[in-house]
């Protein structure tokens, strides 16, 4: 809390003048570790694929009768509802403008193939190796708490070499807590930094006020007081009851966008887009969008990898904890259907209508966006649809919801993580919970008042390295975990013996 709070200080004193440093770590990071970021997410990604499809995706994280405690459905909206953040709202619509500007795979700017392509980098960004990151977290905390009921209140907790005494595994445990402490808040201060400004632009939109530095401190103030009852309430009255409102509010404005836009026109762009995603899916992954530069898309993709990784352990703990009963590989299969279906959604939708409204030249989307900004992008965009007022009142409220969900989780997450031996269900103190909401608010204030989009990006990139290392003893924790399994074992030894039986029964028949 020091650390952070000394961190934040150095953010609202240092304003602008820290920016300067920021753009120089991001940009030493994504030219000096962009192999590291993108070798972690392909073995990652080719572990989890092997992994679902083997014979120990068979496993089940519970017991051998256990059923699971969601269906499909039910399990697949909280997944969705919960790793989905305000920035997709944001993101989908203005991703495709800024690729549009700077194409990827050799396409002109505003071309019809700088058109045709738009989507496809920014879709890869919320796809398939970005959700598998969050199962890195997930298939090994959930294998420690439902295989083998394990009381997991720490990351660390879920490693088996970091389990028994002595004091290098006890160094060793603290070190990743912290780190993992240190990638949520770097993430979490991250969105709220990007989100604030957005809101604040809508809301003087709807309401005439003046978007100043006064109004945004005073959605601050209104997230404290938000963040602090839920938080003070805790998980089940608090939080809970606030995730069941989220997703209904983005999906009912996604499903107006979609309806009263070119919805046809829509759906074609969206299947071309994922044709081109299969094709150049390699490319990507080598974050070689553009042959031989270190350009606009492969800034952007580590960016996104580093924020997807400081939200891993978050999403990890929170999926493990509702995936009791299910096996590994529907947890897998999931996430890739619930998970990156949801994301490719709204820029299906969000991203495909901002393209349709530049190309058709309803609205010059683009001009806005670097002359004004990504909320002025979006305030523009909303104007565009019938009752213009009640979708901007939809919008703001879907942003207000979705950080006030995020925000307070991760705040009693984090909250857990840095609190003494917890028993059973006992949940952090409440002194513990309403401290990281204040130091939360306080990091994301010095990150507005920093101000730029390339802090935020600098931010995420720098929170998410050290988990890089976090999640490789990860992957080998599962690994060790699915290759001991006892009821793998258990399967291997069955199968020769019935296997063995069968053939016995034929022989005889066939004598008879």
């Amino acid at each position: 809390m020091i650390l952070f709070g000394l961190v934040s200080l150095v953010l609202i004193i240092g304003g602008s003048a820290v920016q300067q440093t920021m753009n120089a770590v991001l940009s030493f990071l994504t030219t000096k570790s962009e192999w590291l970021y993108v070798l972690v997410y392909i073995i990652n990604f080719i572990f989890f694929m092997a992994l679902a499809f083997s014979k120990y995706g068979k496993i089940k994280l519970g017991k051998a009768n256990q059923k699971a405690d969601y269906n499909g459905f039910q399990w697949g909206s909280m997944v969705f509802a919960t790793g989905i953040d305000a920035s997709i709202l944001m993101l989908s619509a203005t991703d495709p403008l800024q690729y549009l500007q700077h194409p990827a795979f050799g396409a002109k700017p505003f071309s019809s193939a700088a058109y045709i392509y738009a989507n496809v980098c920014g879709e890869f960004n919320w796809g398939p190796m970005a959700w598998m990151i969050f199962a890195t977290a997930t298939i090994a905390i959930a294998y420690a708490m439902h295989v083998r009921g394990l009381h997991v209140q720490r990351l660390s907790a879920a490693i088996p070499m970091l389990q028994g005494d002595g004091k290098v595994r006890h160094t060793l445990s603290q070190i990743i807590d912290f780190l993992v402490v240190f990638g949520i808040m770097g993430g979490i201060g991250s969105s709220i930094g990007m989100e604030i400004p957005v809101i604040a632009q809508v809301l003087s939109t709807i309401t005439g006020i003046p978007d100043t530095m006064g109004l945004k401190l005073g959605l601050f103030g209104v997230l404290f007081v938000l963040f602090a009852m839920t938080v003070y309430a805790g998980l089940n009255k608090g939080i809970k009851k606030l995730s069941a409102w989220h997703i209904y509010l983005a999906i009912g404005f996604l499903l107006i966008v979609l309806l009263v836009g070119p919805t046809m026109h829509l759906l074609k762009g969206e299947g071309q887009t994922l044709f081109l995603l299969v094709q150049h899916f390699t490319a990507l992954s080598f974050n070689k969008a553009s042959a031989g530069t270190n350009g606009f898309a492969q800034h952007q993709t580590m960016f996104y990898w580093g924020w997807w990784l400081s939200y891993m352990p978050v999403m990890g703990l929170f999926i493990a904890r509702i995936s009791r009963g299910k096996t590994i590989r529907q947890v897998i299969v999931g996430m890739l259907t619930y998970g990156v279906g949801g994301c490719l959604s709204f820029y299906a939708v969000l991203g495909g209508y901002a393209l349709w409204l530049q190309q058709t030249g309803v609205v010059n989307l683009v001009q806005i966006l670097n002359n004004h900004g990504q909320a002025a992008v979006l305030a523009a965009l909303i104007q565009t649809l019938p009752l213009k007022m009640l979708m901007l009142v939809m919008f703001c409220l879907s942003c207000f919801v979705f950080l006030a969900t995020t925000i307070s989780s991760s705040a009693f997450i984090v909250s857990s993580f840095t609190s003494l031996e917890l028993k059973g269900q006992q949940q952090p103190s409440r002194w513990n919970r309403m401290a990281w909401v204040v130091i939360f608010i306080l990091f994301s204030l010095g990150i507005v008042l920093v101000g730029g989009f390339e802090t935020v990006q600098a931010i995420c990139t720098i929170a998410g390295f050290p988990l890089i290392f976090v999640a490789l003893l990860l992957l080998q924790s599962i690994y060790q975990s699915v290759t001991t399994d006892a009821s793998v074992k258990r399967a291997s030894l069955v199968a020769p013996a019935n296997a063995r039986r069968h053939a016995m029964r034929e022989l005889l028949s066939k004598d008879l």
